[in-house]
């Protein structure tokens, strides 16, 4: 439970970030409440999955999940463009959260 708990709260993790940025400097009224709310459960979902994993796992994880959900949902909304650099990033972000997942 704690893994899929961890999983959410990474993909709330790109919700606040893209939100956060969207916000205008907390100026506009809808992306300021999704990053208030995201945040929140986000934060909330991180805790409880630390309760049952270690924290350096868990936050790698949680991260690695965000940072990669953030850049491609802005790549395909035509905020940021990719390079074949840029994936084998991402593609490194990813294998290395399904190692920490395979390791624990």
């Amino acid at each position: 439970m704690s893994w899929l708990v961890l999983v959410i709260s990474g993909v709330l993790e790109a919700v606040w970030a893209t939100a956060l940025g969207r916000s205008e400097g907390f100026t506009k009224l809808v992306p300021t409440a999704i990053f208030f709310v995201a945040l929140a459960a986000s934060m909330g979902g991180l805790a409880y999955a630390m309760r049952e994993l270690p924290v350096g796992t868990a936050y790698a994880v949680w991260v690695g999940i965000g940072a990669t959900l953030t850049v491609v949902y802005a790549a395909m909304t035509g905020e940021q463009t990719l390079s074949v650099v840029k994936v084998l990033c991402l593609v490194m972000i990813v294998g290395g959260v399904i190692g920490l997942k395979l390791a624990h």
